[in-house]
């Protein structure tokens, strides 16, 4: 624990500024939050001066009640000295007192109403701060969630190629409540601390330069004290909440892939990457909050000694005659709500250096670079027809590795076009290019005449239905899935496309039909009728362009004829690109392109490929010997 962090701080001080900045629209609540802030620590600040005159007065009714009532003052005072007194004699000079008199207890109770008022209203503006503090809060982290969802929406996918989805959750989610724990918990606290520190630091040198000077002389210990452990208690803050995110994402994927993981018997192996993670989150929380926590004790320490050396210096000057022992007892309780607010500012650390460790996180993800904005002035094709041209396309994921180079293509409008080829050729690249899920490294691609550089990606994809193999479900209703891509859609219309996707015969089998709720991982269903849903959406949206990757891979036999059936009608009109592995699903296509390392090196149609003997008849013989062979 005592040795170097293994990780430091991005920029504290240039988080913690952003951080602020984000309060900037709300800047005229925050103003008012100042503003009560700074009447409530006045007030509070008052009241142990007012308490010490009552204090004043309760002792100078003692002390005169003992003073011959037939004297006046300086005489009662010379009396005294005569006598040997000299210190009290010097006491009872510096008070209010009148011989003989008691204790004037209707000023005494006038005093301690006022004080009584004073706290209360204290007290009061103090709530209306915390209520309209939390106002601003929410606010600040209500848009700094807005700003991460319009983040997401803007980032490429080879943002999220690279990064675990439990680390973007981490980030979307913890951290940002992380922030919005620390800033709720000390926004509010920190100014009306600063702000007692300055008030109390005034009263204390009205009352007595002197003593002020010597409350003062454990400041600089404090400061330091605060820095040090401050310095080396932010690391950790850091790699806690990085390994937050890692272990959020290894939570993340076993539970996706739970099914995978007892399939394969690696519960053991998880739960010891669980173990490990979990044990490097214990440690770095530990150190973090153990060295933040060291704060607190050692402030209440330097604390405990100012407040010795008031008390020593304040009695010999109420002895000497200088102050009244009610300016004494003031003074005592400021030199305690002196030290209070810088143990509690320093006692903060720990949370806002969590909180600005959280920031960071959520800042780089802010920070990451979007992909490229959409033209100025885009534009689009007069009517879309579907035809859709590569013109010279070269593309690479790594700057240094290229995987498709000068490849062209012409796609007519209505044309199907199946694309094959060994895994890695470049297949699902080609689609991803044309969805503008990433940008061509050179050459262009063309819809109808336009290139799709010069479309908004919302209007491009708005005409390009596409079926994934990987399937993807919402939580909600059947209808709702079928209707995720046309909102507008009457529920004659959501029927109809399910009939055509044979949805339809399995939604009747069902107790609620097509308002049976799916949770988001579809789990209620099968992975078969899930792609079927899935169809069934591209259907309904009737796009111009459909794109078909493996999109009949988890359908029985019966059903991929019927789909197949399904789609030759669907395709009607549409340009229809597919990617397939089984062969027997492209047979009826217009155009087979086999894709080898980035390359189209045969087009034609399937009789036409086979006959040439090339790499299409090598993966179709490949693809139909091997059942052939095991049986065999």
């Amino acid at each position: 624990m005592g040795g170097q962090p293994t990780e430091r701080s991005m920029d504290f001080k240039g988080s913690s500024r952003r951080l602020l900045k984000l309060l900037r629209p709300e800047r005229g609540m925050a103003l008012t939050v100042l503003a009560l802030g700074a009447v409530s620590v006045a007030l509070s600040v008052l009241g142990p001066k007012i308490l010490g005159k009552a204090t004043d007065l309760i002792f100078a009714g003692i002390i005169g009640r003992q003073l011959p009532a037939d004297a006046t003052k300086a005489e009662a005072v010379e009396g005294l000295r005569r006598s040997g007194q000299g210190t009290v004699a010097d006491m009872v000079a510096s008070m209010d007192v009148v011989p003989g008199q008691g204790i004037d207890f209707d000023a005494v109770g006038t005093v301690l109403l006022w004080v009584t008022a004073i706290y209360a209203f204290s007290s009061l503006l103090n709530l209306f701060q915390a209520r309209i503090a939390t106002v601003v809060v929410q606010r600040m982290v209500f848009r700094m969630r807005e700003d991460v969802e319009a983040k997401l929406a803007r980032l490429p996918l080879s943002y999220f190629d690279k990064q675990p989805r439990g680390e973007v959750l981490s980030r979307a989610t913890n951290d940002i409540d992380n922030v919005q724990q620390t800033i709720q918990q000390t926004l509010s606290q920190i100014m009306t601390s600063l702000l007692t520190i300055v008030g109390v630091l005034a009263m204390m040198f009205w009352i007595s330069p002197l003593l002020a000077l010597v409350a003062l002389v454990t400041v600089p210990v404090s400061v330091v004290v605060a820095t040090k452990v401050g310095k080396r208690a932010q690391p950790q803050f850091v790699a806690q909440w990085k390994t937050t995110g890692k272990l959020n994402a290894h939570i993340e994927e076993m539970y996706t892939g739970h099914s995978l993981v007892k399939v394969f018997g690696r519960q053991k192996e998880s739960a010891e990457l669980f173990r490990v993670q979990n044990e490097k989150l214990y440690e770095a929380g530990f150190r973090a909050q153990f060295i933040s926590g060291i704060i607190q004790p050692a402030m209440m320490f330097i604390g405990n000694l100012n407040y010795v050396l008031v008390a020593v210096v304040g009695g010999l000057r109420v002895a000497s005659g200088a102050l009244s022992i009610g300016d004494v007892q003031a003074f005592v309780q400021y030199s305690r709500q002196f030290s209070q607010p810088l143990t509690q500012v320093a006692s903060m650390a720990n949370l806002v250096q969590s909180g600005v460790a959280s920031a960071e996180r959520v800042f780089e993800l802010l920070d990451a670079p979007e992909q490229r904005p959409d033209a100025a002035k885009a534009v689009r094709p007069e009517l879309v027809r579907g035809r859709v041209e590569f013109e010279d396309v070269s593309f690479r994921y790594d700057p240094d590795k290229p995987l498709i180079e000068d490849l062209s293509l012409s796609v007519r409008p209505g044309q199907t076009v199946a694309i094959v080829g060994p895994t890695g050729a470049g297949k699902t690249t080609l689609v991803n290019l044309l969805m503008r899920f990433y940008e061509v490294s050179g050459g262009r691609i063309t819809l109808d005449g336009v290139d799709i550089a010069a479309m908004s990606r919302e209007e491009l994809r708005s005409n390009i239905g596409m079926v994934l193999q990987d399937t993807w479900l919402f939580g909600g209703t059947i209808a709702d899935n079928i209707a995720y891509g046309s909102q507008d859609a009457s529920f004659d219309k959501i029927v109809e496309a399910a009939k055509a996707t044979h949805v339809d015969r399995f939604v009747r089998t069902l107790p609620d039909g097509y308002d049976t709720v799916i949770d988001d991982e579809g789990s209620n269903i099968s992975v078969g009728e899930k792609q079927l849903i899935t169809i069934a959406r591209a259907f309904l949206a009737e796009p111009a362009i459909l794109v078909l990757d493996e999109a009949t891979s988890s359908v029985d036999t019966r059903t991929e004829v019927l789909i197949q059936h399904a789609m030759a009608s669907l395709r009607t009109g549409r340009t229809s690109f597919v990617i397939a592995h089984r062969l027997s699903t492209i047979r009826d296509a217009d155009v087979i392109l086999v894709m080898e390392s980035g390359r189209i090196v045969e087009q034609g149609t399937h009789d036409a490929l086979r006959a040439a003997g090339g790499a299409y008849a090598r993966l179709y013989e490949a693809q139909f010997a091997e059942p052939l062979a095991e049986t065999e």
